[in-house]
């Protein structure tokens, strides 16, 4: 988060000031009043009563931070990350994963109520599985700090541009957190330690990859250094001086077996992947999400599905081996390579994959054509609005929706309200613990 700049004016207080907190917000801070204005205030929670620094005044809110806690809200724990108070990865590990939970749930309920007029005739139980090493992707940031004489590596402090100095974060694949120290090492002896933004992590179950972003040349010398890195930790490294298209690989060259990939073993499939592939984050998530989704769509023999936003068929295939037909629609070209890839790779001959962008005019498009009696959608955070008129030209009997964001879910299921469709169920799943992201899938049926 971009450190906020105080505007110009009264300088903020300086001494403590006490607060009872009311409610939590959906980013995860605590919701008080003081003088009768709204104040947001980090690392609290409902029901205490806190002393807290003022971090930014405006008009109509003000903003805090924690200092000490004189009544605990019975939910607070401690931070299982020694780094919880600096860095921005995660909000929320004050708080008990139920707890954590059972907030989202409420997030959830509160959009569909609100943007809605609705709630499920039936709530689903919420998903969890690994609250930590869960992290396969991130994009961590890499900075060498003149004065520290040391590189950086991890995600930025909280209200700030600055990166947070830690050597492990417990929320990563731990064959990552354990990366992080010997890679600061590596990049301190570079001659391009001033020039390496980013290095982008990509994990499936057996191989790991590391994108490595750097804004001038690498010499030979540094080649040569992440080579041996990449032997020495058996890594396959990747290197981007530009935009995504210039990421190639260095190490290995030719072993042609050093491909990411990950298994469903429920459906006997391996999904092959490179490293910039939209996959999920959180593998023992997906593992159980997949299952329900298949379920609460009650796929049969008989069962002609749509599977729109497929990705490289993270649904699409596992739909493939219970239902007569599937297709598969994706925006991005290379994804729908790598899903007809992966259908081909897994012998799976009635699957078929297609380039669209859903958010335009598809009236010319063959497979829109056909008849689909269930439908399964993940859109990105801006949600399906634009394709819900042709998805409701099927009829289709059920549409599963998964969902990143609960407000653009709440708003197209008002639009599917309206289409004559109703919201039997819906539930939230934990795919990034510790955090205010919030994960959720929904039944409607005719």
């Amino acid at each position: 988060m971009a450190k906020r700049r105080q505007r110009r004016g009264k300088p903020l207080p300086t001494e403590p000031v006490e607060i009872t907190i009311d409610s939590l917000s959906h980013e995860g801070r605590g919701v008080g009043r003081i003088d009768g204005k709204t104040v947001f205030v980090d690392r609290a929670l409902p029901g205490e009563t806190v002393q807290m620094n003022y971090t930014f005044q405006r008009g109509k809110f003000d903003e805090g931070r924690t200092i000490s806690v004189e009544n605990p809200n019975p939910q607070r724990v401690t931070p299982p990350c020694e780094h919880f108070s600096v860095c921005g990865g995660c909000s929320m590990q004050h708080l008990s994963t139920d707890a954590q939970i059972t907030h989202k749930q409420s997030i959830l309920a509160e959009q569909l109520e609100h943007f809605a007029n609705t709630t499920p005739s039936q709530w689903l139980v919420p998903l969890q599985a690994d609250l930590q090493a869960y992290r396969r992707k991130a994009r961590l940031g890499v900075r060498y700090v003149i004065k520290k004489e040391r590189t950086l590596i991890g995600f930025r402090e909280k209200y700030s541009n600055y990166l947070a100095d830690i050597e492990k974060c417990p929320v990563l694949v731990k064959q990552v957190s354990d990366l992080l120290e010997p890679m600061s090492k590596l990049i301190d002896e570079m001659d391009s330690r001033l020039f390496i933004p980013q290095i982008e992590v990509a994990c499936g179950d057996e191989q790991i990859a590391l994108i490595v972003r750097h804004l001038q040349p690498i010499s030979e010398k540094d080649h040569a250094a992440w080579v041996e890195f990449a032997r020495q930790h058996k890594v396959i490294i990747y290197l981007q001086p530009k935009g995504p298209k210039t990421v190639h690989r260095i190490w290995p060259i030719e072993d042609k077996d050093a491909q990411l990939s990950y298994r469903l073993k429920e459906y006997d499939l391996e999904m092959l992947m490179e490293p910039l592939d939209f996959t999920q984050v959180n593998a023992s998530i997906n593992n159980l999400m997949i299952p329900m989704a298949l379920e609460l769509l009650d796929v049969q023999p008989e069962d002609n599905v749509l599977d729109l936003f497929c990705g490289l068929g993270n649904f699409t295939l596992p739909l493939a081996t219970k239902a007569k037909t599937v297709v598969g629609v994706e925006g991005v070209q290379d994804m729908v390579d790598r899903g007809t890839k992966n259908a081909l790779h897994n012998q799976l001959e009635n699957v078929e994959f297609y380039q669209a962008d859903l958010a335009a005019d598809l009236s010319d498009k063959e497979w829109l054509d056909r008849q689909y009696n269930k439908v399964l959608i993940d859109p990105a955070r801006s949600g399906a609005l634009e394709v819900i008129a042709n998805i409701v030209k099927f009829n289709p009997q059920k549409i599963v929706y998964v969902s990143c964001n609960p407000a653009t879910l709440a708003r197209d299921t008002g639009e599917l309200i309206k289409a004559g469709y109703k919201l039997i169920k819906a539930g939230v799943m934990d795919m990034f613990p510790h955090t205010t992201h919030v994960e959720s899938i929904a039944l409607f049926e005719k």
